[in-house]
């Protein structure tokens, strides 16, 4: 059976979110990710397969070993799909604070 991997299942994971962010500072090879979890290096693996499936992360072979780099066009994606709610939050945030401003001016004078 092959399962197509969603990438805001593969984000869901705080292990996941943590390697990209990893490898978003800097690229690095599986041992070196995997040497920064209290977690087996086979389970870091299934991780990065995971992230490379949807494209999160793409690896590059160097000689004998494999090099993870973050996909940015990818990350724009998820970005680019998030911005219309994080909008949306900071109007009602904006116009809570305007509520409260409100309020403590009448409590004040």
């Amino acid at each position: 059976m092959n399962l197509r991997r969603d990438v805001f299942q593969a984000i869901a994971d705080p292990t996941r979110r943590s390697i990209l962010m990893l490898v978003a500072a800097q690229s690095m090879t599986a041992g070196a990710i995997a040497s920064n979890f209290d977690t087996a290096r086979p389970t870091v693996s299934k991780h990065l397969q995971i992230l490379t499936e949807c494209e999160l992360l793409r690896s590059e072979q160097n000689g004998r070993e494999i090099i993870y780099h973050l996909n940015p066009n990818k990350m724009k994606e998820i970005a680019d799909f998030i911005e219309p709610f994080r909008k949306m939050w900071d109007e009602k945030f904006n116009k809570l604070e305007e509520v409260m401003k409100a309020y403590q001016n009448k409590k004040n004078a």
